[in-house]
């Protein structure tokens, strides 16, 4: 192998990183879960839903991710958050 070939070989694997890994994190499943208030007062219920879930097959990092946001009781960054878990 060429000096140059090399070279070529190595700057293209190293530009094809950033690519492969945004399509890892892509490769779960993402569920929103927009609460209005805060995990403290949800963590009952969030584990409910993480059993309810573990029930159906479903394990949180295993093979799909829960995106989690919390209006800590400011009704009006409910919008927002929603948008937020949206564009994820």
């Amino acid at each position: 192998m060429r000096r140059r070939d090399f070279i070529k070989a190595i700057a293209g694997s190293a530009a094809a990183w950033p690519v492969a890994a945004r399509a890892q994190q892509s490769g779960l499943p993402v569920v929103g879960f927009l609460g209005p208030t805060s995990l403290d007062v949800f963590a009952d219920r969030i584990r409910g839903f993480q059993r309810g879930l573990k029930e159906m097959g479903y394990a949180e990092g295993e093979n799909l991710t829960i995106a989690y946001r919390w209006a800590e009781g400011q009704f009006d960054r409910l919008p927002n958050l929603a948008g937020e878990l949206v564009r994820r």
